[in-house]
């Protein structure tokens, strides 16, 4: 009799998930496997590897991407490259799903299991923290961060429209001031051939904006970020633009169009024209164009910086699952 959990390989459960996700209630770029393997295969350190498969009657209910270290279970990857985690659950099947992960659980030597940045509406928010409480685990949900965002209408005067009065006059007096200065072109990066030069002159734009993003830019995450970069581009999913003024590159945003969203990853400008508002534009530029492409969504993805509901954004929440238990001797996780 096959097991209902069971860990597996990237390899083995690659098409499996690919195909499954689509049909989660959580679909998101970060639960890609492309997403998964790359931060595992270059970041996942000397953690253990639980990458399980959740099945039931012969049919695949779920994937859990999850890893282990020092007896604490949580997802693969942390918050500075992931936004968003979940489990990859078949919709209608989610209940089933989580009994039998929880039962999963319940024979596995663990002390805490760390969830971090769930989705509002998740359905793991729902169902687990009652399954886990009936085994006599505490459980404790709380609010982890914001992802404001804005659904997108059918033009951009219609976008103009919805912003408060001060904020629409502010970007269009900003726009105005930006063409007074110099000659203004957008540029998009979609030559593969051309993608490691571009990479380089965002990750330049970057480190140049702020310190914090400076220090965020290690060459583990960079290199990372490089592969991450080619694998969505051939997938048609990445979006590397660029504000040039006068010729010269002076904004860049990294955004992934995924499921009729448009999510703005990471962003860096120029700090010699700030005093264009060279970031804030580009972004509103990116917003315009995703808007004639007919994307429904504009995610700004983590933080609560004031730019983001100057450009209309309302606020989302993420929510940490934590749940624990006493250490006991139960066996543990078998992996491959």
């Amino acid at each position: 009799m096959n097991e209902p959990v069971k860990p597996e390989t990237f390899d083995a459960v690659d098409k499996r998930w690919g195909d499954l996700l689509p049909c989660s209630q959580t679909n998101t770029v970060f639960l890609l496997p492309l997403w998964q393997r790359l931060w595992w295969e270059l970041l996942g350190g000397d953690a253990e590897l639980h990458l399980l498969t959740v099945e039931h009657n012969q049919q695949l209910l779920g994937i859990a991407p999850l890893m282990s270290s020092n007896s604490i279970i949580s997802f693969l990857g942390g918050t500075d490259l992931f936004d968003y985690h979940d489990f990859i659950v078949l919709k209608g099947q989610e209940q089933k799903f989580y009994s039998l992960l929880v039962e999963y659980l319940s024979n596995q030597n663990w002390t805490e299991v760390v969830l971090r940045s769930l989705p509002e509406g998740s359905p793991t928010l729902h169902l687990l923290p009652e399954l886990a409480r009936s085994q006599g685990w505490i459980c404790e949900v709380k609010q982890e961060d914001v992802v404001p965002g804005l659904c997108l209408p059918q033009d951009w005067d219609q976008y103009l429209s919805g912003l408060s009065k001060r904020d629409r006059h502010e970007l269009r007096r900003k726009f105005r001031r930006l063409h007074a200065y110099g000659s203004v072109e957008h540029f998009t990066c979609q030559d593969p051939s051309t993608l490691p030069e571009q990479l380089n002159e965002f990750f330049k734009l970057m480190r140049a904006s702020r310190e914090d993003k400076r220090g965020f830019l290690t060459p583990e995450r960079e290199e990372f970020l490089k592969a991450l970069a080619t694998g969505m581009m051939s997938e048609n999913i990445l979006r590397l633009d660029f504000l040039q003024v006068d010729g010269k590159s002076v904004a860049g945003t990294m955004c992934f169009d995924y499921g009729n969203q448009r999510l703005l990853y990471n962003s860096g400008f120029d700090p010699n024209y700030k005093h264009l508002s060279v970031g804030i534009l580009l972004k509103a530029m990116t917003m315009d164009i995703a808007i004639i492409k007919g994307i429904r969504y504009y995610d700004f993805l983590r933080g609560d910086e004031p730019y983001k509901h100057d450009l209309g954004a309302v606020d989302r929440y993420l929510y940490q699952l934590l749940i624990t238990r006493q250490k006991n001797s139960y066996s543990t996780f078998t992996s491959k």
